[in-house]
This record gives C-alpha cells, structure tokens and sequence, in this order.
C-alpha cells in the first residue's frame, strides 16, 4: 500500500498555490470610482443619508483614502454636483441650434428630459436643496443659467413683436422654470411618454408667447 498518500503509490508532485492578487488602482482610477459610488449613495440617501464610512466600505477602502482624495463626505459631493450641473447645463445649452423659436423650445424640453432620463441620479441629487456651496452655485443657479441661454432669444422675438426686451429675462425664468419643475414631476411618474412631455410643454409655452399681450392687464380688485 502507498504510505505518501497516493494512490498509485507515485509521489504527488507539488502544485503551486494559487493566490488572488488585488489590481491596484491608479490614483485617477480610485477617484473616478468613489465619484460614482458616492452619486449613487446621494442620489439614493441625500447627503445626510450618506456617511463616509459607507461610501469607503463600497469602494473596499479605508475612510482615509476617501479624505484623501476629497478632504471628506463635502468635497465629495461639491464635485458630484459640479459635473452634473456641468453635464445638464452643456446638454441644454448644446442643443439649442434650431432658428425657429418654437423648434428652439422642444429642443430645450427634451435636453432637460434626456437628461433626467439618462442620469436620473445625477438629477435627483440636483433638485435636492445642497448641504455645500459649489462653483456653479445651487439648482437655482443653474437653471438661472439655462434661463440666460433663453433670454437672448426670447429677446429678439420680442423686439420683432414690439414687446419690451427689458421683460425678457422674466419670461426667460419663467420658461425655463415651468419645464424644470415639470422634468422634476417626470422623474418619478415617467407617464406620459418623453415625447408627449415635450409636446405639452411646447403647447403651454408656445401659444402662451404666441397670444402674449404687448402690455397684460391685472383684472382682479388687486393692482399692486
């Protein structure tokens, strides 16, 4: 009988062990991937909601790595906001290339809605009220900024028409304000379609600039 534990009585030869070796990320690598688990945890938790310690236990890391990189939860998320204010702003912004005011406004209705479609996190960490201060500034802001784009083509309708351009930027905000809140609406409801969205935005918006009164009166008892 064999006594080396064989079965043949032959010497088993030594096989080597095989040992699972981490790849170690590069410093861009380990960002990146705290950034996108990081813009899950708001999205899903809020700010509040997130801790560091969780964010570090997802990345498989020690919470120093993540003050490392971003000097803790803020600066974390003050970067998470930034790109994505960034991303929907240039989405918008980007788009608007039609000449006709009323192609110009489906196209602003389905940047905003392709954006929530496509970065639903993204979106919902910016509609939250930000715990931090940001160089682009708050939700608010940003739309401020898309208002901007809008303004100067609301402008030269209104000079064509006679209207006061100095209401421009009013009518801008106003606008721009009506498809953000109703994009806000979308996010969750998803009913009806994208493109139906887009169409009843542009109805309200379009026939409301198209019957605008050059001077509208209150008709109320309230003047003031």
């Amino acid at each position: 009988m064999a006594t080396d534990g064989s079965s043949n009585g032959t010497p088993e030869k030594t096989r080597p062990t095989r040992r699972t070796r981490r790849v170690r990320m590069t410093g861009a690598e380990r960002r990146e991937q705290l950034l996108d688990i990081g813009r899950t945890l708001f999205a899903e938790k809020g700010f509040e909601g997130t801790s560091v310690e969780e964010i570090a236990a997802k990345a498989g890391v020690s919470k120093p790595v993540v003050y490392e990189h971003f000097g803790g939860k803020e600066g974390l998320y003050a970067v998470v906001v930034d790109r994505e204010m960034r991303q929907l702003l240039e989405g918008v912004t980007g788009a608007l290339t039609a000449g006709h005011p009323r192609e110009l406004l489906e196209q602003a209705a389905f940047a905003l809605l392709d954006y929530i479609e496509r970065y639903t996190d993204g979106f919902r960490i910016l509609v939250r009220d930000s715990p931090v201060a940001q160089s682009t500034g708050t939700f608010a802001s940003l739309i401020s900024d898309i208002a901007t784009q809008v303004e100067d083509i609301l402008g030269m309708e209104f000079k064509n028409r006679g209207f006061d351009q100095k209401l421009a930027p009013l009518y801008a905000q106003a606008l721009v304000g009506m498809v953000a809140l109703t994009g806000q609406w979308w996010l969750d409801a998803r009913r009806p379609k994208k493109a139906e969205v887009a169409a009843h935005l542009v109805n309200l918006a379009w026939h409301g600039l198209d019957g605008l009164e050059p001077k509208p009166r209150l008709i109320g008892h309230r003047k003031n």
